[in-house]
């Protein structure tokens, strides 16, 4: 790829943190995925963006479907690419995004992994007489509660909740705000961290939860307080942030049926992304038909 060429993905990424205002964490994914087609670019012989066409991107797709990636991994590159060349039609390098009908090979959806409520149980007991415990515990009760993303709970400022009402207002993806209703197991949780939070807390900082330096904990230090719990309570599975909000929606939706209100807690543009939670166990499947169904067969 020529000088120019890289020149504007370099714009592109500040396009991304100064105007669109993503995460750190996506841009980066972002930039791993453009790196990986300008690789193909230079091993095709293609110097610029412009010289980029739909067939090519199709050989891009398909060499990556050849070398086993997962269909929604290429997908998500070619996410990116079609990001990446929409922003330079914007700024009139290309006439049009060559990437805009260029779809994945078609994979088998996975359905996403879950605690049961037994396990999520375990998770949630009460924490030891420790600052750092209550922050753990708070943080898990919060996750579970609202079903929030990582980013959302790392960026959390104490403006945003109202214990009072029981609310938490989330600034998520592409800056879309939302307000999600919080447990009162969580409220009680959070009231009990942000009484020991006082302490640690420097004057100037306005995170929910930070670590021993008195500072916003990270992205990293959160997930690895996870996995730490989840060894401690002997949870046999990879116990990550994801999964507390996978588990939120699913648990939720098997107890109230309301795909609509999941879709808006969860901050999902797409009905399609929330019906990936549509898994409910056969028996609850049973006993909502029994009960509602006008041809079901009514044992007295």
């Amino acid at each position: 790829m020529d000088p120019a060429g890289t020149a504007w993905v370099e714009r592109w990424l500040t396009h991304l943190r100064t105007e669109r205002r993503l995460s750190p964490h996506t841009r980066s994914a972002y930039a791993r995925d453009l790196g990986v087609l300008a690789d193909y670019c230079d091993d095709a012989g293609i110097n610029g963006w412009a010289e980029l066409d739909a067939t090519q991107l199709k050989r891009f797709a398909a060499l990556q479907h050849r070398d086993g990636l997962d269909p929604r991994s290429i997908q998500r590159r070619l996410s990116s690419a079609r990001s990446f060349l929409g922003f330079l039609v914007r700024e009139g390098v290309l006439e049009v995004n060559p990437a805009r009908d260029v779809r994945a090979p078609k994979g088998r959806r996975q359905l996403p992994r879950t605690l049961d409520t037994d396990r999520m149980a375990r998770l949630l007991l009460p924490p030891a007489d420790d600052p750092l415990a209550h922050r753990d515990h708070a943080i898990m009760e919060l996750l579970y509660s609202s079903g929030l993303r990582l980013a959302e709970l790392v960026g959390l400022d104490l403006h945003q909740l109202d214990l009072e009402e029981r609310t938490v207002r989330v600034l998520g993806k592409g800056q879309k705000e939302r307000i999600v209703p919080v447990g009162s197991k969580a409220v009680n949780s959070l009231r009990r961290w942000l009484a020991a939070r006082a302490a640690l807390a420097r004057p100037d900082e306005a995170a929910v939860f930070l670590g021993r330096s008195g500072r916003r904990l990270g992205a990293r230090a959160i997930q690895k307080r996870l996995v730490e719990a989840a060894r401690r309570q002997g949870i046999d599975m990879r116990v990550h942030p994801h999964l507390f909000r996978h588990s939120f929606a699913s648990h939720l939706l098997e107890s109230s049926g309301d795909l609509r209100g999941v879709q808006e807690m969860l901050g999902h543009a797409n009905l399609s992304t929330t019906q990936v939670y549509t898994h409910l166990d056969f028996q609850h499947l049973a006993r909502t038909y029994d009960s509602s169904h006008p041809r079901a067969r009514r044992r007295k």
